[in-house]
């Protein structure tokens, strides 16, 4: 038998002192962790009570599962081994499809287009965002207009000799 406990159905309002308190009646309570929402934060009502031995844990599923904790009927039983997730991460870029800088034609051959043009939207974006100014405009500013005649003094930029 495991050492940790799944336990279900608490109420919203239980907090991890209150099922430390209520299973120190079977046993000695290692830890408690009550299971969250990542993206909302929220308390999603069950939670993993770890025992120190089992004998203590198994008391606990027979004398804990159905009783009574604030407003709700806890369920107590054995926690099942974590499911392994496969690692990786989703939509995060990059080439799909074939090893980068391989090609249909062979493995001497050029990147494909497509993946030269991601990497220099990737770059010029990176030189874009480094070229904004760190301060926010107030919410009740105006855009500037892309028409917008220049002040008068300024000269057209000219690229730099020698460079193209």
């Amino acid at each position: 038998m495991n050492k940790e406990l799944y336990v279900g159905s608490l109420s919203y309002e239980t907090t991890e002192y209150d099922l430390e308190k209520l299973f120190t009646v079977s046993g000695k309570v290692t830890s408690v962790h009550l299971i969250v929402d990542l993206s909302t934060g929220e308390f999603k009502g069950c939670g993993y009570v770890r025992m120190s031995t089992e004998a203590e844990a198994k008391d606990a599923i027979d004398s804990l599962d159905g009783a009574m904790l604030i407003d709700r009927k806890i369920t107590v039983a054995e926690a099942r081994p974590q499911k392994m997730r496969p690692q990786g991460g989703g939509a995060r870029g990059g080439y799909k499809g074939k090893t980068k800088g391989a090609s249909v034609e062979g493995a001497g051959a050029a990147k494909p287009a497509a993946f030269k043009k991601t990497a220099d939207f990737k770059a010029g974006a990176a030189k874009a965002a480094a070229a904004r100014p760190a301060t926010a405009r107030p919410a009740s500013a105006k855009p500037v207009r892309s028409g917008a005649a220049k002040p008068a003094g300024t000269a057209p930029r000219t690229p730099k000799p020698g460079k193209r």
